[in-house]
């Protein structure tokens, strides 16, 4: 666990609610949320975002400093402005790729998302109003999975409705 900095992780694949859920979570208990979306460099960028998240923001947070990180901007396709977190900030952090083998040490609570694919491409597709990117993605949560086994890391697995 991440010193005196309440964490909860929410993974799972594209499409599986984790937003949603995350942001259920962080009204129920004052928590800020950070979202994976922020920390991924573009659509190749998965294992990025995973290193950030623990080496920039949990790490620091452990260590009882302020995390300091720059956020992707997708409309630019480069980092973006500065963020920052406090030791002690109750966090929700949600995207595929928060939960690792490392970052599992920082969480008291983590979570696994699961939903069919078909469903999840539909809610994607919905949302984004594209779905070109899904393969290469798809590729990358594949990847994410077998280095990291996040369901098996999980305090929760849940499946989110069809």
């Amino acid at each position: 666990m991440s010193g005196t900095t309440p964490i909860a992780i929410v993974d799972g694949r594209s499409g599986s609610g984790k937003t949603e859920l995350a942001e259920r979570l962080a009204a129920q208990t004052g928590a800020r949320v950070i979202h994976m979306d922020d920390l991924y460099a573009g659509w190749h960028g998965l294992a990025t975002g995973s290193r950030l998240l623990e080496r920039g923001i949990l790490a620091p947070l452990a260590a009882g400093e302020v995390a300091v990180w720059r956020r992707w901007d997708w409309s630019l396709g480069d980092w973006g402005p500065e963020d920052r977190a406090e030791p002690g900030q109750p966090l929700v952090i949600e995207g595929c790729g928060s939960l690792t083998i490392e970052s599992r040490l920082h969480a008291e609570r983590a979570i696994w998302l699961e939903a069919p694919e078909a469903v999840r491409r539909a809610r994607a597709l919905q949302r984004d109003g594209d779905d070109s990117w899904w393969m290469l993605w798809r590729a990358q949560e594949d990847a994410h999975i077998a280095a990291n086994d996040p369901a098996s890391l999980a305090d929760e697995r849940r499946a989110t409705a069809t």
